[in-house]
Formats: structure tokens, C-alpha cells, sequence
């Protein structure tokens, strides 16, 4: 989107954006497809390097349309990693200076774990466990109850 925007120009750059918007809510992928090339040729006369580059793009610019319904809004962006990266830098400017690549390992490692806690109980941001199983092919496992 953001590639998209930049070749836009200041007078197509809303309408391209609400274009790509509307062709990635589609329902299924033949239809986003068609919207997506509707909108390349559209632009053609106007902005032929978009065009292009729409058209050499699409394969990843409705990538998201292979994932269920409920996972396009979040799958199409790139914000749970820009986070996860966010959240090391921010605990790694902390310190400054590493003294050795292990350090820096065991860092990162300390923090993915509490990262991945807190994406696995999240309702809004990510995708939870449970929309994950209902797509995954992998059978659900169950911890026994604990004695209280």
C-alpha cells in the first residue's frame, strides 16, 4: 500500500488507496483480483509506472486473500512484526553496548517468549489461538486440569 501510495502522486493517492482497500476487503480472491486489475487499468494512462508496478505485484498484493475471511485485516499489514521489533530495540537501547553476540542472543530469546504470552492471550491485535485452530490442520492439544 505504502509502494502503491508513493507512486501515486498527490492528486490519485486517495483514491488509489481506497481503491486497494476495497479490492482487499474483497470476499473471495477472484474478485479482488478483478478490482485490482480494474484499477491498473484505470491508472494506465495516468500513472503507467503504478499500473506496473500493480501488475507485477500481484501475487503479493492480495496475498492476504489465501488466509480465512477473519485473518485478512490483520495479515495484510506488517505491525506484529514492526512491534516485535519495537519491543527488542526498545529493551536493547537500554542497555546500549553488548559485549558479546551471545548477550544479544539471550536478550532477544528472554524477550520472544513473553512477546509470543502476550500474542497468544490478545483479542484484538493479532490473531488468537482460536482462529488459528480453526484453520490449522494440526490436531488440539489438551493439558490435563490441575489439582488445586
Amino acid at each position: 500500500m505504502r509502494n502503491a501510495v508513493a507512486h501515486a502522486g498527490k492528486t490519485l493517492r486517495r483514491i488509489v488507496a481506497a481503491r486497494i482497500g476495497a479490492a482487499s476487503a474483497q470476499e473471495d480472491a477472484a474478485t479482488a483480483q478483478a478490482q485490482r486489475r480494474t484499477l491498473a487499468d484505470r491508472l494506465r494512462p495516468r500513472a503507467p509506472k503504478l499500473a506496473t508496478m500493480l501488475d507485477e505485484a500481484e501475487g503479493d498484493v492480495l496475498a492476504c486473500m489465501d488466509f480465512p475471511c477473519e485473518h485478512r485485516a490483520k495479515r495484510h499489514s506488517t505491525s506484529p512484526i514492526e512491534r516485535r521489533k519495537g519491543e527488542i530495540k526498545r529493551r536493547t537501547d537500554v542497555l546500549g553496548i553488548f559485549p558479546t553476540e551471545a548477550a544479544i542472543s539471550r536478550l532477544t530469546g528472554a524477550i520472544l517468549p513473553e512477546q509470543s504470552d502476550g500474542w497468544a492471550i490478545q483479542r484484538a491485535r493479532d490473531m488468537t489461538l482460536e482462529t488459528i485452530g480453526a484453520v490449522s490442520d494440526m490436531t488440539p492439544v489438551s493439558l490435563p486440569a490441575v489439582a488445586a
